[in-house]
């Protein structure tokens, strides 16, 4: 008899296991299908401003350009570098966007795509893992341990060019990842996708203020910042902790910091920070033979006067922005679940849930609209469905990377835009994650402004929770 029970006990727990399973929240995943992510403004398909889709397509061009140390067509790579060309980090799931399933960077080295260099792949870089970059919070003792009133937080790159036949005598170590590893003084981030940057770019700042004093009126305990340009104190929007004003100095800082290419709006070769002078005295930059190492000299990106058409009289990191501003935000899209179409009814309920239960103070579902512009019709008076309010926000302990950027400290980071989310893989700034789930969960912690909104998150139903995430890859 006490057998019989134990097996009818058994069988009760099992079946209540499976019922689990059934009924737990479940993020749909990663959405196929063509959403026009990638596509031009529809403006300036139009050309409705001669000249301008020419500008789109010939930075697009440029975007996928493989860069070479020197001897060939685009020179200035290195001397040191995360990728060598920009279209390859920012693939997924079109051109612009974020870090693809398959690693360009594990794929480049493992198979010598960039020229044989003699560089060995981090550990953190695996094949099928986010596309990253990483820097050490802060400078090394003498014994190796973390300096922790000396914060580093610049690039540490993850190639050198040494051993490149384009690169000379240029010998240079990679940085000591698995020593950083050891002692946890490594933190990381992956590409932002660019999808409506031109958008984003051209909101003024009373509009954004306006938003803000909207926002900070709530009972959530969020009360979120603005970075802000340290030049003329305007608001910066672009990057993780939104360091960057405009998509010129995001383009001319990329283009220098990961592919190691100086140009006109950062015109020298870049050191690592602690060869530049960062964590004590003795710094001595760069060795000279890894200077000018194209032999064209500084900047190694620069304008073209004497090109035709208009459009390749312009530098890249000039080309690169346009082509950034040219492009049309993501757009919303159904979504399948388990093989099944989710109904547009319960995509709805989660965006109303979404909103209820506070996600939206901070991933505003609408900003704008956007000043007038003179560069193409698109970007004048337009609201910009970004859900972001493009403020830092306290993510608390859980999230820190012990970086600052701007005015944004070691907890602080932008607001993600979350259109694309349908379409994106990796989740969060440093691609810890993949499952929609976990990067909810992930903004619970010590000091986090979205501790209360997590938790009504985690206070709905299976059924509720569900309907959010479907929303959200319907994004």
């Amino acid at each position: 008899m006490l057998k019989a029970a134990k097996l009818v006990s058994a069988s009760i727990l099992t079946l209540l296991f499976l019922i689990g399973i059934t009924f737990a929240q479940t993020d749909p995943g990663v959405q196929s299908g063509n959403r026009g992510t990638g596509a031009a403004l529809s403006s300036v398909q139009q050309n409705d401003n001669p000249g301008i889709l020419s500008f789109f397509n010939d930075g697009l061009a440029r975007f996928q350009e493989v860069e070479v140390v020197s001897g060939g067509t685009n020179n200035g790579l290195g001397p040191r570098f995360n990728l060598n060309q920009c279209s390859a980090c920012h693939a997924q799931p079109a051109i612009g966007g974020t870090g693809p399933a398959t690693n360009p960077q594990f794929e480049a080295i493992s198979s010598g795509m960039v020229n044989g260099g003699t560089n060995s792949i981090p550990s953190f870089i695996t094949a099928n893992g986010p596309t990253r970059e990483a820097r050490f919070p802060f400078y090394f003792n003498s014994n190796g341990s973390p300096n922790f009133n000396n914060p580093n937080g610049g690039v540490e790159d993850l190639f050198t060019v040494s051993g490149r036949s384009d690169a000379g005598s240029c010998n240079l170590q990679q940085p000591s990842f698995s020593a950083a590893q050891q002692v946890n003084n490594i933190i990381f981030r992956i590409p932002t996708p660019v999808f409506g940057a031109g958008l984003l770019e051209n909101l003024d700042d009373s509009t954004l203020l306006t938003n803000q004093a909207n926002n900070n009126n709530n009972r959530l305990g969020i009360s979120g910042t603005f970075n802000r340009n340290g030049n003329d104190g305007t608001i910066s929007r672009f990057g993780w902790k939104a360091q960057n004003k405009s998509l010129q100095i995001f383009s001319g800082e990329a283009y220098n910091v990961e592919m190691g290419i100086s140009n006109i709006l950062f015109p020298q070769d870049r050191p690592l920070p602690g060869e530049d002078g960062g964590g004590g005295s003795g710094s001595t930059g760069l060795p000279a033979n890894c200077l000018n190492l194209s032999g064209s000299g500084y900047p190694e990106d620069f304008s073209n006067p004497n090109a035709s058409s208009n459009a390749a009289v312009l530098d890249d990191v000039s080309a690169f922005s346009n082509f950034m501003r040219g492009l049309a935000p993501p757009q919303p899209g159904g979504v399948i679940l388990n093989g099944q179409q989710v109904s547009q009814q319960n995509i709805s309920a989660g965006g109303a849930l979404f909103s209820s239960i506070g996600c939206a103070q901070c991933h505003n579902a609408a900003l704008g609209p956007t000043q007038k512009s003179q560069m193409t019709g698109s970007l004048s008076g337009a609201t910009v469905n970004a859900y972001t309010d493009l403020e830092v926000h306290h993510m608390g302990s859980g999230l820190a990377d012990n970086v600052s950027q701007g005015s944004a400290g070691g907890d602080q980071f932008r607001t993600a835009p979350l259109w694309g989310l349908g379409q994106r893989i990796f989740l969060l700034h440093d691609g810890r994650t993949t499952n929609l789930v976990t990067a909810i969960q992930d903004h619970q912690g010590h000091g986090s402004e979205a501790t209360t909104v997590e938790q009504n998150f985690s206070n709905l139903s299976t059924q509720q929770q569900q309907q959010i995430l479907d929303f959200l890859r319907s994004l």
